[in-house]
């Protein structure tokens, strides 16, 4: 089962990419503002499971850098395709370069199986879906070749739910702890999922229960000075993740809207 399971948006198919992506931006503004913060304090990944490439790229064109994918074949095939476009892109030259970044930042939010670790962290920029200690030891295990540790989020089942991955609130110290002795591996945080809720209000809770544990482990000094990422919130309750404290969100179909008959193909 997937670690982000974006519903498809009930958004009307009139209004264009720019314009949802800009009303997100708004939101995440807005939200940031309440919880005291600026919305650049807010990292925004675009979760691209409903997307088409030329979506992305029209992303890209605005100023989104941060890219999130469930899938490993999926997350592979299309950050090749992103960084060729980009080269390309920067080799042509012109003012349409100058708006365009080197390269973007790749996000693994899915339940990431061992057999595919080698293929996913090539390309990502942060595994958020970390859940065991037999997955951290293969991270790190493939992550030799690096120059640099694989960067790494553990999922967090607040809600105990059966149907969602994740360690228990509990285990998280004893796993960090196991965790710290793994030089190609860096522990930067928690992600968790809430429960899909029509009133995004009714599942506040484990979101602050997150952050209340986020929060313990930092002040313990657990994970180090670079344990500082609080992924929480998809589309139906982004807005409520940040007022709880949430620093990164993964937003898909209130950016993308209605599910294509092209982006389901390509998530096969």
């Amino acid at each position: 089962m997937a670690v982000v399971s974006e519903q498809p948006s009930t958004m009307q198919s009139d209004r264009s990419l720019r314009e949802r992506y800009l009303e997100v931006k708004d939101r995440i503004d807005a939200a940031a503002r309440r919880s005291g913060r600026t919305g650049d304090r807010v990292v925004l990944v675009a979760v691209t499971k409903y997307a088409s490439i030329e979506q992305i790229r029209e992303l890209i064109g605005l100023g989104q850098v941060d890219f999130g994918e469930n899938r490993v074949q999926q997350l592979v095939q299309r950050a090749a395709q992103i960084e060729e476009y980009l080269g390309r892109k920067h080799e042509l030259g012109g003012a349409e370069r100058r708006n365009l970044p080197d390269r973007v930042r790749w996000h693994m939010i899915g339940t990431l199986q061992r057999n595919k670790v080698k293929k996913a962290i090539e390309v990502c920029r942060l595994i958020h879906s970390v859940e065991s200690l037999r997955l951290a030891e293969d991270i790190n295990a493939a992550a030799v070749r690096r120059e640099q540790p694989m960067e790494v989020l553990l999922q967090v089942n607040i809600a105990q739910e059966r149907s969602k991955h994740g360690i228990t609130g509990p285990a998280v110290r004893h796993l960090i702890d196991q965790m710290e002795t793994m030089v190609n591996l860096q522990v930067r945080g928690l992600m968790c999922m809430a429960p899909i809720a029509e009133d995004p209000e009714t599942v506040r809770p484990v979101f602050e229960r997150c952050r209340e544990l986020f929060e313990d482990l930092r002040r313990e000094g657990v994970g180090g000075a670079r344990f500082d990422v609080l992924s929480m919130g998809m589309s139906n309750d982004f807005e409520v993740a940040i007022e709880c404290g949430a620093n990164v969100v993964r937003v898909g179909s209130a950016i993308f809207g209605t599910a294509t008959p092209e982006s389901d193909a390509n998530a096969g």
